[in-house]
């Protein structure tokens, strides 16, 4: 017998990730450069940049001041990788080979069917650019 989550039929749809950073320019110029995509800054302390799946937004570490002891602290994050599916990792390394990326791996396959390439941003953060080529792979992402 199973048991459905009351909230299973709620509608929450995933709107974000922030990345919080003592040096907003710097890593939004990153992203930029890294993504092939263009940020919209909207004050000297948050940025945007939008995809079709999700929005990853930056903002600087003062918006978070107010929220004393447990506020996020940029630069230390030991937990999440940031993630963005792409057409072809093995071209997006190539791009990202032309500008000053500490790499952790070249493009890899994984054993679940990704070819995963992982980097980190100005702040040590995790990113991975993936592409799914599999079968399997590929069916989890048909939408």
């Amino acid at each position: 017998m199973t048991t459905q989550n009351p909230r299973e039929h709620a509608t929450m749809n995933f709107a974000s990730i922030r990345v919080i950073t003592d040096d907003l320019h710097r890593i939004v110029e990153f992203y930029e450069k890294a993504t092939g995509r263009t940020a919209k800054r909207f004050t000297d302390d948050f940025a945007e940049i939008i995809t079709p799946a999700g929005t990853i937004a930056f903002a600087s570490s003062r918006t978070v001041r107010g929220l004393g002891a447990h506020a996020p602290r940029p630069a230390a994050n030991q937990s999440v990788i940031i993630e963005f599916r792409v057409e072809d990792v093995d071209r997006e390394y190539e791009q990202l080979r032309r500008f000053d990326v500490d790499f952790v791996n070249e493009p890899t396959t994984q054993p679940w069917g990704n070819r995963s390439l992982l980097f980190r941003d100005p702040d040590g953060n995790l990113v991975n650019f993936f592409t799914p080529v599999t079968p399997d792979a590929l069916r989890r992402y048909e939408r």
